[in-house]
């Protein structure tokens, strides 16, 4: 399914330029367990509705930002730069 991403820095584009690159977590602090580690970057909570996620605009200006989209809809409520 096709829809319109838009990035923080050249507006509305077609989903098929960006890249996707997984939900936004909290990585774990200090000197993580192997365990902990593993669950950092192996396992993700993959909703279903909003969540928040890190794309990269691949085919425009090269820049990376954060989406909260529906995953049931597609619908984009909002993206922003990483602070």
């Amino acid at each position: 399914m096709s829809f319109l991403l838009p990035c923080p820095h050249c507006g509305p584009r077609d989903v098929n330029e960006f890249g996707y690159a997984g939900e936004v977590s909290a990585r774990p602090a200090g000197s993580p367990t192997v365990r902990e580690l593993a669950g950092y970057v192996d396992f993700k909570r993959n909703v279903a509705g909003v969540q928040r996620e890190w794309w990269h605009h691949r085919y425009g200006c090269d820049g990376w930002f954060v989406a909260e989209r529906d995953t049931r809809t597609n619908e984009v409520l909002r993206t922003e730069l990483p602070a």
